[in-house]
């Protein structure tokens, strides 16, 4: 059963298909860390930053660049792969013998499947070293890690911290403001301190100086003032208050689905992070869509050689390149769903793809 279903011939195919795609992903961050290196080493060398941390940062940076870079790898590994096969006549070899051009391309579209679930991993990983990176490359670390100002945190409890100042390193916060909504069962209430000190140990917040206001009804407010007391529905740690000004691309898919929520609650627009979280998705799957629409169209030109092969791939890399920037404009102004508008560049190249797939002569 197995020798039907993988033939020498897809393995020929599979095996040139995986020579030219692991080149490309190789040659690619390169060219990408070279580019950025040289944007950049001005930069580097005014915050003083050590070679070893520079190189260090590169190395994280290779998840989150192989993520972008995986579906142009398949487009270049498909378009030199069968135009190759096209210009020594093998795929009419191939026809001749009785066999489609769709069953040819078939261990093309495996790879390609398989690099799918490759980008898939690399959106998991990427995140966390992109922290790394950035943590690596920033002129005033500790700044970033440990002090957050003027802000506002909804929690998964339904309330809403406003605090002025928050020390991470620390476990602190200045002049802080808690909100917390009323129920059938359980009155409104408004808390205001001074200070706040986290207690790793216990996992709770210690607040002083400050206010608290009981809302029964619309009608009454009770209020009283205290020195100091334990919020034991304050469990936030202060690394936890800090992620809301972490960027889309430090967080991976559940993270920046709870990340939105919060967000939501606190009434912000989350339309261009929620494009962001659904091209996590999306930017895999153009690893099959573009494999589908690079196939048929290699076999467009006979004659076009390696020149041929680069000016489509890079034509077609940087026109999806503008489609998913395109599709953040689109999404986050709420012109059309995120979600949605996430899905953009892949809908026009599948309509490409079937539309070129259909003229193939089989």
């Amino acid at each position: 059963m197995s020798r039907r279903l993988i033939t020498p011939l897809d393995r020929y195919i599979a095996t040139e298909f995986a020579r030219i795609f692991g080149v490309t992903i190789l040659g690619f961050p390169i060219l990408v860390f070279v580019i950025d290196l040289v944007d950049n080493l001005r930069k580097y060398t005014e915050r003083k930053l050590p070679a070893k941390a520079v190189a260090l940062s590169y190395l994280y940076w290779i998840p989150d660049t192989l993520f972008m870079v995986l579906p142009a790898a398949v487009l270049f590994a498909t378009v030199f792969s069968i135009g190759t096969f096209t210009r020594y006549s093998e795929i009419t070899a191939a026809k001749a013998s009785g066999i489609s051009f769709y069953r040819f391309i078939a261990p093309i579209l495996v790879m390609a499947t398989l690099a799918l679930g490759l980008d898939l991993a690399f959106g998991e990983v990427a995140p966390p070293a992109n922290e790394q990176r950035l943590d690596l490359l920033e002129s005033n670390t500790a700044g970033r890690l440990n002090d957050r100002y003027n802000f506002a945190f909804a929690s998964d409890r339904g309330r809403i911290y406003r605090i002025y100042t928050l020390h991470v390193g620390e476990g602190t916060v200045d002049n802080i403001e808690i909100e917390a909504r009323g129920t059938d069962k359980k009155p409104a209430m408004v808390l205001a301190a001074r200070r706040g000190a986290w207690n790793k140990a216990t996992r709770e917040w210690r607040l002083d100086s400050g206010v608290v206001h009981v809302i029964p009804d619309r009608t009454r407010d009770i209020t009283f003032s205290f020195d100091s007391l334990i919020d034991r529905n304050f469990h936030e740690t202060p690394v936890e208050l800090r992620s809301s000004e972490r960027d889309p691309s430090e967080m991976r898919f559940a993270e920046l689905t709870r990340f939105i929520k919060v967000l939501e609650r606190s009434g912000a627009d989350v339309n261009t992070l929620r494009v962001e979280r659904m091209l996590k998705i999306a930017i895999p799957v153009t690893c099959l869509i573009i494999a589908l629409f690079g196939a048929p169209l290699a076999t467009s030109s006979q004659r076009g050689g390696a020149a041929y092969g680069i000016a489509v791939s890079l034509a077609t890399t940087v026109l999806f390149l503008l489609l998913i920037q395109l599709t953040k404009a689109i999404g986050g102004k709420g012109i059309m769903q995120p979600e949605l508008a996430a899905w953009i560049p892949n809908a026009l190249v599948g309509l490409f793809a079937i539309v070129l797939l259909a003229r193939v002569r089989t």
